[in-house]
């Protein structure tokens, strides 16, 4: 069965499984089975989603009001919910312009209609590994000035990533096309419990038929943000990373973490 979109919503989606955590609306039963499955292993799983959004938002605030930031690529944005980057950066700078990349069909489609009468912000659907693409597009290059600071982010999304594609050379590749001065927000699931890092691993490969990475360990993380100034609090559980008084309840687990940071690019 395939949605108007043209995928097939029987087989579960990253981005549409996360929109069901964050109580969306643009999710399938395929995508809300999985979920299901998935919180039997990690009961966490809903708040973490939460966190990391929260963790996304503050992030993005951050960039827009302390360090001026008026650019930002969201690599694997996934589909549009509340306190979207384009409307946390614009409520800082009302000039500030997005692009957002994904390569979910439905995330183009929903993305698209939701930001049609937007023109500072676009709807890129490509492969987030394809950095010579993305930079090169209409949407990139229409609404981003490479001579001027930008926000890259790779938010809970390094994990789709597997080994083979070599996600520490992706933020590399992002980073060296990126001017002095811009900032990087990088962050993905790790966990210190093998079984949990295989076991989430190996269903979600097999859910999204191959749309999938690893759980990693926080030494990874640490790994793909060597070419980054890190700004404090470093690498940190997101929810630890600049908490605000109204942020969500915080995890009542740990068998696994959104863990990640904010940092400079110097070149």
């Amino acid at each position: 069965m395939s949605s108007s979109y043209g995928v097939d919503v029987t087989v579960p989606s990253v981005a549409r499984m996360y929109d069901s955590l964050l109580g969306g609306r643009h999710n399938y039963p395929a995508d809300r089975e999985a979920c299901g499955e998935l919180l039997k292993q990690v009961p966490s799983m809903r708040e973490l989603a939460l966190n990391n959004r929260e963790f996304l938002r503050r992030a993005v605030h951050t960039l827009a009001a302390e360090y001026g930031i008026r650019q930002f690529i969201d690599h694997g944005s996934g589909l549009p919910t509340q306190e979207n980057v384009h409307e946390v950066a614009q409520r800082v700078a009302p000039a500030s312009r997005v692009v957002y990349v994904d390569n979910d069909p439905s995330v183009r489609a929903m993305g698209g209609a939701l930001l049609e009468s937007n023109e500072r912000t676009a709807v890129l659907q490509a492969d987030l590994r394809d950095t010579e693409e993305i930079f090169d597009s209409e949407p990139v290059r229409r609404l981003i000035d490479l001579d001027e600071p930008v926000a890259a982010l790779f938010v809970s999304v390094l994990h789709c990533i597997p080994d083979s594609s070599r996600p520490g050379e992706l933020i590399a590749r992002v980073a060296d096309r990126l001017p002095s001065g811009s900032m990087m927000v990088v962050c993905q699931l790790v966990s210190d419990s093998a079984e949990i890092r295989d076991f989430v691993t190996g269903f979600m490969d097999e859910q999204t038929q191959g749309h999938w990475g690893r759980v990693r360990e926080k030494a990874d993380v640490a790994s793909f943000c060597a070419p980054l100034e890190l700004i404090e609090p470093g690498l940190t559980e997101v929810s630890a990373w600049r908490p605000a008084d109204d942020d969500v309840p915080a995890q009542l687990t740990w068998e696994w973490e959104e863990y990640g940071g904010v940092g400079l690019v110097r070149h």
